[in-house]
């Protein structure tokens, strides 16, 4: 394959709600510039996109996948991206390295809530973007009322080049008011016959027309002022104004397709490469630390990492983007993450799993490359003589967390190393080995995210194992004061041990003065590692405890706050004051009073009105009017406290607060409430009480499991 000037390449992602119809859209597009001979289907899993076993299972993407085609000049990297925001971070990678967005819709669904989630990316990474409304051919294919929707949720730089002149099963025509002519496609799709627009079409066509002369004129004064003289603007004119406007997101063009009938998809192709911005007409990309990097060929190079994946017998293989410089077969380029060398052997092209050798890429291309050692997803290299580093992809929080089980102690390490690998792949995966809650936490953006984890680790890696509930890391606080003694004391001959510790607890809350009946002589604020402050006052007066024996007190009383009486949780918000007790001259030491101390604390704290706290969630819905009932409904059986209402776009907004524990299993219900049709987002807010008869059930069985235990 020829090596492509900056300007001649387009990197375009394809972005849209589920089942809308990217992938088949790709394989027109493969067809179209001759990369392939026949077009494959979702149905039977011959798509070149699609290509993973767990794809073609499910008929549906849920990886990204890099194409490319040669249509006239341009070589044109296409990025499919999985529908489902379940794998978000797919999309957002993409998005990274691509310069135009193509926004494909449901003709027959409309502005779908996946692709409400997308734009808020494309609109994040200011990308430029093109819409495109496909299955034009379904039977309930409504265009206006999804270019409706698409305004009203878009805005108004939306604007038509095509409309369909007939829609439903018997769609084969399309006005294109950009080149003032209608398409007619043969019954099996391809290369149209042009036709002169009907005289009831003309006006309607006409008027659209004016308004992308208008929208390409109003980027340079130049093209302006021809238009003002001349009414119109020459084809040459109106593509470098159109490149322009795209560019400035001055206008989001719309066009329509049939992907299954391969009707009008040569008309996008060629759009792409005559109007849409190359690598070179995009911004510069921001560069950690301050600065940016825009895109030269005669710069020292620059490649960035934005997708990494493990192949069985192959290793790890590398997606990039070359940002400066050029990029040969053999070139040893410095990781700037962690300063490790790497040799970049042979350079491949991409069309799904199939991979063509080439022997460089310029500065703007996507390429691929296997076995680097020590690189990854968010990497940047750089020749020898420059030191920058590409901002890192911002990756969105978890959304939903399982506990792993592994079938043997012996399978851990493999497990956790092979958990390890994924990670490095997908960083919207997180693991957590949680010391509190003694298990191995896998985390990720929805269920059918994490299935797919488990899916690749039995097939690739023969690792089995289940997921169970994840347990919730509860708090333990008090609700009022108490004031109690201990006495600890212990003889078995020669020197024993003996420490008494008279001890005041009670609630912290910020800005509490100081206890006014006692003679602080020392206080200490500790925040402690899991939330939450520790207050301990130093309130003896006449020596009845040396001073040196507070320091074994203190940790007397934090190694029982590191697992509280009611369930072994931790304790958080509390003020403990140490106003009396007794000593021996012989047998007091440290460990006596620490023991003291954690006795006294774990008895006042008995009388002290003890609260269990739950961590409490704010969840956000987007979903449609007619599942809002449904979705209430079930909040309602979760303890939810919905906290307001709202409309965007035409979805509406839910907002509530929800404890951790019942939402756990919240995105399959979700899923399945609403047919994949919402979409939530979580986010911790605060700790708060637990009822109290769920109190009393969890403190029942964190008894009963400690009896258990120490009967075994």
């Amino acid at each position: 394959m020829n090596v492509f000037d900056s300007k001649d390449l387009r990197n375009v992602t394809l972005l849209g709600h589920a089942h809308s119809g990217k992938t088949s859209l790709i394989e027109c597009m493969l067809y179209e510039g001759h990369d392939i001979t026949r077009r494959g289907n979702v149905e039977d899993g011959s798509t070149v996109s699609d290509y993973n076993p767990l794809e073609q299972e499910r008929k549906s993407s849920l990886f990204s996948s890099l194409e490319h085609t040669v249509w006239k000049n341009s070589k044109i990297n296409i990025i499919d991206t999985p529908g489902s925001d379940d794998f978000i971070g797919e999309v957002i990678a993409a998005l990274k390295v691509s310069d135009t967005a193509l926004m494909v819709l449901n003709a027959a669904n409309g502005v779908e809530v996946g692709t409400e989630i997308m734009w808020e990316y494309v609109q994040k990474f200011d990308t430029p973007a093109i819409f495109i409304v496909n299955q034009m051919d379904h039977e309930k294919a409504d265009y206006d009322n999804t270019l409706e929707q698409a305004r009203a949720r878009f805005g108004h730089k939306i604007i038509p080049v095509q409309y369909p002149l007939n829609q439903g099963t018997g769609f084969n025509s399309i006005v294109d008011a950009l080149r003032m002519v209608v398409y007619e496609f043969p019954s099996d799709g391809g290369k149209p016959i042009k036709k002169d627009i009907p005289d009831s079409e003309k006006a309607k066509a006409l008027d659209l027309h004016n308004k992308l002369v208008e929208a390409a004129a109003e980027n340079e004064e130049e093209l302006m002022s021809r238009f003002f003289e001349q009414g119109t603007l020459s084809e040459e004119d109106l593509a470098f104004g159109l490149r322009m406007a795209i560019a400035h997101q001055s206008i989001y063009p719309v066009f329509c397709t049939s992907a299954k009938k391969n009707m009008g998809t040569g008309r996008i192709l060629g759009f792409i490469n005559d109007v849409c911005p190359s690598p070179v007409d995009r911004p510069a990309a921001p560069i950690e630390g301050g600065g940016s990097l825009p895109v030269k060929s005669d710069d020292l190079t620059t490649v960035f990492i934005y997708k990494t994946v493990s192949e069985p017998k192959v290793g790890n293989v590398s997606y990039f983007k070359v940002y400066a410089g050029k990029l040969k077969s053999g070139d040893e380029l410095i990781n700037a993450n962690n300063r490790n060398s790497e040799r970049f052997g042979q350079l491949y092209v991409a069309n799904g799993k199939n991979r063509e050798a080439v022997d460089s890429f310029n500065a703007g291309d996507i390429g691929v490359v296997v076995k680097l050692k020590d690189s990854h997803t968010n990497n940047t290299l750089n020749a020898k003589g420059t030191d920058r580093k590409i901002q890192a992809i911002q990756f969105p929080e978890s959304r939903i967390r399982v506990a792993v089980q592994p079938p043997s102690k012996n399978d851990v390490e493999k497990l956790a190393k092979a958990l390890h690998i994924i990670q490095e792949e997908d960083p919207t995966i997180v693991i957590e080995q949680s010391a509190e809650l003694k298990q191995m936490l896998l985390y990720g953006q929805g269920q059918l995210h994490l299935d797919m984890v488990k899916h690749r680790l039995e097939k690739n890696q023969d690792i089995h194992m289940e997921f169970i509930k994840p347990r919730i890391p509860y708090r333990e606080t008090i609700t009022k004061v108490a004031n109690g003694d201990y006495r600890h004391k212990k003889q078995s001959g020669g020197a024993g041990q003996f420490a008494e510790v008279h001890m005041r607890i009670e609630p912290f809350h910020e800005g509490m003065p100081d206890p006014g009946d006692l003679n602080v002589r020392n206080r200490e604020e500790d925040t402690l590692p899991w939330g939450g402050k520790l207050l301990f006052y130093w309130c003896i007066v006449g020596g009845s405890i040396d001073s040196k024996y507070s320091n074994a007190i203190k940790k007397g009383v934090m190694n029982k706050m590191s697992e509280g009486p009611i369930t072994g949780s931790r304790c958080r918000d509390i003020r403990v004051c140490i106003y009396d007790g007794k000593m021996h001259p012989v047998d007091s030491n440290d460990m006596a009073f620490q023991i003291a101390g954690t006795m006294a604390f774990k008895n006042n704290f008995q009388n002290a009105g003890p609260q269990l706290l739950e961590p409490i969630y704010d969840l956000e819905i987007l979903c449609g009017d007619t599942v809002m009932g449904d979705i209430m409904g079930d909040l309602q059986t979760r303890r939810a406290i919905i906290m307001g209402m709202d409309s965007e776009g035409h979805y509406q907004k839910i907002k509530a607060r929800v404890p951790l524990s019942e939402i756990d299993n919240y995105s399959s219900t979700l899923r399945s409430l609403t047919q994949g049709r919402a979409k939530f987002h979580i986010k911790f807010a605060e700790y708060g009480p637990v009822p109290g008869d769920l109190q009393k059930k969890l403190h029942d069985d964190y008894v009963k499991e400690f009896q258990e235990e120490h009967e075994k």
